[in-house]
């Protein structure tokens, strides 16, 4: 199969199927010509990194899981060691989340919108004050 077939077949973009041949996810056979070759196996290979990306596995989690998908003399522990850890960093985030979106809430609320420019939106980006929570969501 070419890389437009399994475009469509994996539902991943081909600049993103190159992208996981650059980086090893993915290893599709070369014709002489240099031309792609895709097996079955790569189709859903990539089905299954779509998945694990949509899910918001990072690439070494993605690597990590296609070698555990590979070995079918494992035991789950380590997949659910993986999902786990994902699962953690996710909680982190929509607690992250949770609080800017109250305090931008806040902030709307507090804001007439009206003509005179004084606004606390502006107040509230304009102060310099070092807050652990405020450098962690500008990253």
């Amino acid at each position: 199969m070419n890389i437009g077939d399994v475009a469509d077949l994996s539902g991943l973009p081909a600049k993103t199927i190159r992208y996981y041949e650059d980086i090893g996810l993915v290893e599709p056979l070369r014709s002489t010509n240099g031309y792609r070759s895709f097996r079955q196996s790569d189709v859903h290979k990539l089905a299954f990194l779509g998945r694990a990306r949509a899910l918001g596995f990072t690439i070494g989690d993605c690597r990590s899981l296609l070698k555990l998908y590979a070995d079918t003399d494992r035991a789950s522990a380590e997949d659910k060691q993986i999902a786990e850890e994902h699962l953690d960093r996710i909680d982190r985030k929509i607690t992250e989340l949770t609080e800017m979106r109250a305090t931008l809430s806040h902030l709307v609320d507090a804001c007439a919108g009206d003509h005179p420019p004084d606004c606390p939106i502006l107040a509230d980006l304009a102060m310099y004050e070092k807050s652990p929570s405020a450098t962690k969501a500008a990253i």
